[in-house]
């Protein structure tokens, strides 16, 4: 039997004090409480999984699969991913895993994969977006947009876009309590960040990719609002989370330092991949849109009062992602 859920304010403090609830200690004491996901609760549903080569994509994809769910690793290198499946069906044998190569960077290739999978799909019950990138200088992609800004932005909200005749599919109306759900992997770094629509390209002073980083995961957070919100009348649910601190390849090549700092305290990939596994399956989630989850708990997107984005941040935002990507409908 499980433990007894932490008191609330246990918890918040954990997540106050970032060290102790970003870290493994956290995740170990919160998931003490947590009730056993039943076997085969994804059976029957197909959840993409975008940077799912390593990392926290490919621990998500385990578990989603160790569920029961037809998997399709969304990748920018096939062969990278091809490893990716053979590590999940060591683990799950049997497990219905796909490969399909897409870069999220570039706007042209999300619409190419996306019209290949509403070619080959027949519904999408879940859509992760985790690819991402830590770039140690300002680089541009080939449509001339900065590199986290295209990958983290950009790139998802147009194959969100793309994906919704095989989204909205997976929300069958006679299923109000099974929405297909989209889940943005944000970061706790996201805390250290304003929304900046002033200029969401970083051309202005020094560059940082750590700072752009921090800046697009904050917009991750507000995106998902505004595509709840958006995609509501379809039936689709939309959230974002963040994994704590998680021992990640990525964690290793681009925060060298601070891995070497942190890495007693670090979480596992499967650790910090557990929300948004969790965010699939559980039926709570499946009733709300629009929250930032932590450990399986809604979170505060500013823990400083009056730091709420101004209504007009928040409609550039929109207005940039739909001008950028050439969509049109409204929110």
């Amino acid at each position: 039997m499980p433990l007894p859920r932490l008191p609330r304010l246990v918890d918040a403090a954990l997540d106050r004090l970032v060290v102790p609830g970003y870290s493994r200690l956290g995740y170990l004491a919160r998931s003490a409480g947590w009730a056993a996901t039943p076997p085969g609760a994804l059976a029957g549903r197909t959840i993409a999984v975008t940077g799912a080569s390593s990392g926290l994509g490919t621990a998500t994809a385990i578990g989603l699969a160790g569920l029961g769910a037809a998997v399709e690793l969304v990748v920018r290198d096939r062969g990278r991913g091809e490893t990716a499946r053979a590590e999940i069906l060591v683990r799950h044998p049997g497990a219905q895993v796909t490969v399909a190569r897409c870069d999220l960077s570039s706007l042209a290739d999300v619409r190419r994969y996306a019209l290949d999978a509403r070619d080959r799909l027949l519904a999408l019950h879940g859509l992760v977006h985790n690819a991402g990138v830590l770039p140690a200088g300002r680089t541009e992609t080939d449509e001339g947009h900065e590199l986290c800004l295209a990958t983290h932005v950009l790139g998802p909200f147009l194959l969100t876009r793309e994906l919704l005749p095989l989204l909205r599919a997976g929300s069958p109306p006679d299923r109000p309590g099974e929405p297909a759900r989209v889940v943005f992997v944000s970061s706790g770094g996201m805390y250290t960040a304003a929304l900046r629509t002033d200029d969401p390209e970083f051309t202005g002073g020094r560059y940082s990719g750590g700072a752009a980083y921090a800046r697009t995961k904050r917009m991750q957070v507000v995106l998902a609002e505004l595509l709840a919100d958006d995609l509501a009348a379809a039936g689709v649910v939309v959230h974002s989370m963040h994994p704590g601190w998680a021992d990640t390849p990525g964690v290793a090549d681009s925060l060298p330092g601070f891995r070497r700092l942190t890495a007693p305290l670090l979480r596992t990939a499967a650790q910090g991949a557990d929300t948004a596994v969790w965010l699939q399956t559980d039926r709570e989630p499946g009733r709300c849109s629009g929250v930032f989850w932590h450990d399986r708990a809604p979170r505060p997107t500013h823990y400083l009062p009056g730091g709420e984005e101004p209504a007009a941040a928040r409609a550039a935002l929109w207005t940039l992602c739909v001008d950028a990507t050439g969509s049109a409908r409204p929110v």
